[in-house]
């Protein structure tokens, strides 16, 4: 071994941050440089608590502990309004139309991809929610905007601006997301005869009233 090899070999191995680092360290390097330092990890859980004792070669310890992922969830877990997103969404529409407005809402997966029907419904597996019966909303008395429209025998964006006015009372998860009126709502005699009156009204033309398609 040269000296200038040997010199930087010693020097590498006075750093360990450096030697970690290394551009030429391997998995199996790593893996050499930490059964040099430590000589045990000593791991208890307690609650939803990983509570660690690393023993260092040498006789140093050091103590620190982390929170337990819950069942189901690891590093690539999806965030938490995912979940409730989705289980909400999974009483109103199918797997394909959820894919497709989560991505109109901009939501990936834990592993920064969009959604897809598989993934939606291996998402639902993993996470016990059920999937979405056809006619389940129709079975509970609920109705999207579209079909609102359709019952009353009205524009969707007539309908949108009842619930604007607050003479309609809807539903909505949040923004973007399908409006859920209940035949309660839509059977009241004032709402019909309102929307006899403002049927033919002129559209606003804000954006914020624009229709998406899977209302």
């Amino acid at each position: 071994m040269e000296d200038d090899e040997r010199r930087n070999l010693l020097r590498i191995g006075a750093d360990l941050e450096l030697a970690w680092h290394h551009a030429n360290a391997t998995a199996m390097t790593r893996k050499r440089i930490i059964r040099t330092v430590i000589r045990e990890i000593v791991v208890a859980i307690e609650d939803d608590q990983i509570k660690m004792l690393v023993h260092w070669q040498g006789g140093d310890h050091t103590a620190f502990s982390v929170r337990k992922n819950k069942t189901g969830h690891h590093r690539w877990g999806a965030t938490p309004d995912i979940d409730e997103l989705i289980r909400t969404l999974a009483r109103q529409l199918p797997d394909r139309a959820i894919a497709s407005l989560l991505n109109r809402l901009g939501k990936t997966t834990g592993r920064q991809n969009g959604w897809t029907q598989s993934r939606v419904c291996t998402f639902r597996n993993q996470h016990d929610i059920a999937v979405y019966k056809k006619d389940e909303r129709a079975r509970r008395g609920e109705y999207t905007l579209q079909e609102t429209a359709a019952k009353l025998g009205l524009r969707s964006m007539t309908v949108l601006r009842l619930i604007r006015t607050g003479n309609l009372k809807a539903e909505q998860y949040c923004k973007d997301t399908p409006w859920i009126i209940r035949h309660e709502d839509i059977e009241r005699a004032d709402i019909r005869t309102h929307s006899h009156k403002r049927g033919q009204g002129p559209l606003s033309q804000s954006q914020d009233q624009q229709i998406q398609l899977f209302q």
